[in-house]
């Protein structure tokens, strides 16, 4: 019986075809297509935030679009209170998957829940460096968003994030 402590060995040429390179195949698989989950859960449920700030703030939607195979976008407009709007994607994006995660008590559902906290944080941090204006840091700042709950937000999930979701990688590719 194969285990995967044979597999490193340092007797073992790992060139060959074998148990150990199809173990190690799967193992890349199943990251690839975890990390392909969590990238889709993340923007939906960011672009979902959006979507629920936009209608509890009476923001009327102008133009939708949810494909995973794109970056999702919504837009508003009249939007009454553009912060509840652009704090909704942040917000929802890294609560709902830690919900989901807590309340199943999967791997997977914790890998994909930790992959949108540091990736949520991530965005807001990158997009404030890039300045664009399209992208929801400057739209946070010219709402009136202060600059210091955005760091504070980035701080926190791209912190916390980050030594979990480096602990989930790790997990997955011993397995």
């Amino acid at each position: 019986m194969l285990d995967k402590n044979s597999c490193r060995s340092p007797n073992r040429v790992h060139r060959e075809r074998g148990p150990c390179s199809d173990l190690r195949v799967d193992l890349v698989a199943r990251f690839t297509l975890q990390l392909l989950a969590a990238w889709v859960v993340m923007t939906m449920t960011h672009e979902i935030g959006h979507l629920v700030g936009g209608w509890c703030g009476g923001a009327k939607l102008t133009n939708v679009d949810l494909v995973p195979w794109r970056l999702p976008y919504s837009l508003h407009n009249p939007d009454p209170m553009p912060r509840l709007t652009l704090w909704g994607s942040p917000i929802l994006g890294v609560l709902l998957p830690l919900t989901v995660a807590a309340l199943t008590r999967h791997r997977v559902a914790w890998f994909i829940a930790d992959f949108c906290l540091i990736a949520n944080g991530a965005y807001l941090a990158l997009a404030w460096i890039t300045g664009d204006r399209y992208l929801d840091t400057s739209r946070m700042l010219d709402a009136g968003i202060s600059p210091f709950a955005i760091v504070a937000y980035c701080a926190v999930t791209i912190s916390i994030g980050y030594v979990r979701f480096r602990a989930d990688c790790i997990d997955v590719l011993k397995a």
